[in-house]
């Protein structure tokens, strides 16, 4: 969804000098002792269509396009030509505005094809259920947004590819919203839109009836060519959802009271699926304490304080607001940071043409510390190397795409899957909190 100036002036306008406040939890304070309940895991799928041609430009135009931001010329024509190689058909609702190499906004032109970067494909996906029999989907879980959408029997055929649909006269519990429509506008000018249902949807087991389930009946071109994926639920705060004229809350809203404990919590994991555990802290799952932090909720998102950075030896201060987002691929961070780090790399460069960092795919990464409060998340360096640029296999390539990138533009720094893959993450509901810890370490 596209973010406003005035948007980005409330995202920062909160910022203090003092640090935000840290809660230190033990692994075995953290009993299952309330609400109603329930406890379960979803485990991710891989998506088996999933293509490594271009995947670091491909992640970086994502983020570029689901909030808004203008791309450089050289990462549209990069993705146009990732698109050509894909066989991608790309499909247009207005031209995307570009920055020229001297960071000049043009009318789009060349490279317009890339105009939906949003997703070619999804790498991992979990399953949800839909509907009286259930329907299984593989969704896209979202931090980063608040809607529960779905291709359905009411999306066009043409738009369709091979995707699991949503049947809604298969549900003997399906009920129509009457004057409920959904709309999701992309920075691009491309758009996804529908009706709006109630029905009983299932997320390990657990049952939400009377679930807003959004049925796309447009989709844009991007979602179409993803066939593995059917959707997205989004997991981020009810104010942001899209259902007009009321809004609708998410699933993890209307489970909360359900559940032992109002949170769920992330463990991705580095080239390999990983888990969403709803309603329980797996304490396998990190290592030492759980170091809690106050979330601002006003703009929806998952949204907090980092104070500063250190890298090696060096530590800088960099005070700046950031939204924990799983629906987000790369660590996007300040510029000062991003700058910082990669001049610790010899032959890195930030290249026009892709959008963003490279570097020697042999050279030794710097591990990046990021301070939340008093917690010190590290990101190891080796994270870091996220894609070949020069191949499809990291076994030749000679450049490769760097995992963090600049925030630059952009109303926050937003932390995607890089920082989760290195980080235990909870998000509590109930305290409007995140919490965070070390991966276990590896033997």
């Amino acid at each position: 969804m596209k973010f406003s100036t005035a948007a980005a002036v409330a995202a920062t306008a909160g910022l203090a000098a003092a640090s935000p406040v840290v809660t230190r939890v033990r692994a075995e304070d953290l009993e299952v002792s309330t609400l109603g309940g329930a406890t379960f895991r979803v485990r991710t799928v891989y998506n088996r269509d999933y293509s490594p041609i271009g995947k670091g430009p491909r992640a970086l135009g994502r983020v570029y396009q689901k909030y808004g931001v203008e791309m450089s010329g050289g990462l549209l024509d990069t993705l146009e030509e990732i698109a050509q190689k894909m066989a991608v058909k790309t499909h247009f609702s207005s031209p995307f505005r570009r920055r020229d190499a001297d960071n000049t906004t043009v009318g789009a032109g060349k490279g317009e094809v890339a105009a939906h970067p949003e997703r070619f494909d999804i790498e991992y996906l979990a399953p949800v259920q839909i509907g009286t029999p259930p329907q299984t989907l593989n969704l896209n879980f979202d931090t980063g947004s608040s809607d529960l959408w779905v291709f359905s029997s009411e999306t066009p055929k043409a738009q369709q590819n091979g995707h699991k649909i949503y049947d809604i006269n298969a549900s003997t519990t399906s009920t129509k919203v009457q004057g409920a429509t959904w709309s999701i506008r992309y920075g691009d000018g491309s758009s996804s839109a529908g009706n709006v249902y109630q029905d009983t949807v299932s997320v390990g087991g657990l049952e939400v009836k009377a679930q807003a389930v959004e049925s796309a009946t447009r989709v844009s071109g991007a979602f179409t060519e993803d066939a593995a994926s059917s959707g997205l639920l989004g997991l981020g705060f009810d104010h942001i959802n899209q259902v007009k004229p009321d809004k609708q809350k998410t699933f993890f809203s209307n489970a909360m009271a359900s559940l032992a404990m109002p949170l769920f919590s992330a463990n991705l994991k580095k080239g390999e699926a990983g888990n969403y555990n709803f309603g329980f802290i797996d304490q396998t799952e990190f290592h030492g304490d759980l170091h809690f932090v106050d979330v601002n909720a006003t703009d929806g998102y998952w949204q907090f304080q980092t104070t500063a950075f250190t890298i090696g030896n060096t530590t800088e201060d960099a005070l700046h607001e950031a939204i924990a987002d799983t629906g987000t691929t790369l660590l996007m961070v300040p510029a000062s940071i991003t700058k910082a780090y990669y001049s610790q790399i010899p032959g890195s460069q930030d290249n026009w043409n892709v959008g963003g960092y490279i570097f020697p795919c042999n050279a030794t990464l710097p591990d990046l510390t990021l301070h939340i409060g008093t917690y010190k998340a590290v990101v190891p360096g080796h994270f870091m190397n996220y894609a070949p640029v020069d191949t499809k296999s990291f076994e030749n390539a000679t450049v490769c795409f760097g995992g963090v990138q600049s925030s630059a533009g952009f109303p926050f720094a937003i932390y995607g899957d890089i920082f989760f893959k290195a980080q235990f993450t909870v998000f509590h509901g109930g305290d409007k909190k995140l919490g965070f810890a070390p991966k276990p370490p590896t033997v």
